[in-house]
């Protein structure tokens, strides 16, 4: 199956829109107790969330999953930090390229996949104010276009 491919669980509908996405990479991701019985009912956000390096490890920082509700007192914290399942070359590269200006990692899309959870990041830079509506514009045109 290539890569971004699965039941899509939950989008970061803003990373397209807030960042220029140069580059894609699949990733595991670690979770505990009952945090995959709540993605396989679709109960996730990634509406804030991002992802850092550090100490030569990925993590995914405010990703919200909610708590199961048939769970039992051991359910897990919301928006803890999850660690991301990448290899060592991967991540090596990742470093290299987020210490240049301007560019971070966002999540684009949790999906179920062979039964497991996967996380589509995203290498990408940000955009400024004048692209942002330059895209909306095209947007537009493109909607007129396929209405005419």
């Amino acid at each position: 199956m290539p890569k971004g491919s699965g039941k899509v669980v939950a989008q970061n509908k803003k990373a397209n829109h807030d960042f220029f996405i140069e580059e894609t990479i699949e990733a595991g991701i670690v979770l505990q107790g009952t945090e995959i019985k709540s993605i396989r009912n679709g109960r996730v956000n990634m509406k804030d969330s991002f992802a850092r390096v550090s100490n030569g490890e990925v993590f995914l920082h405010n990703l919200h999953i909610s708590p199961y509700e048939q769970g039992n007192i051991h359910n897990h914290e919301p928006t803890r930090m999850r660690k991301l399942l990448l290899h060592k070359k991967q991540i090596a590269k990742l470093i290299g390229e987020t210490q240049q200006a301007g560019y971070s990692l966002v999540p684009i899309k949790m999906y179920l996949k062979d039964g497991y959870a996967k996380v589509l990041i995203g290498l990408g830079k940000g955009k400024k104010k004048y692209d942002k509506r330059e895209d909306l514009k095209r947007k537009q045109m493109n909607r007129d276009v396929a209405r005419a």
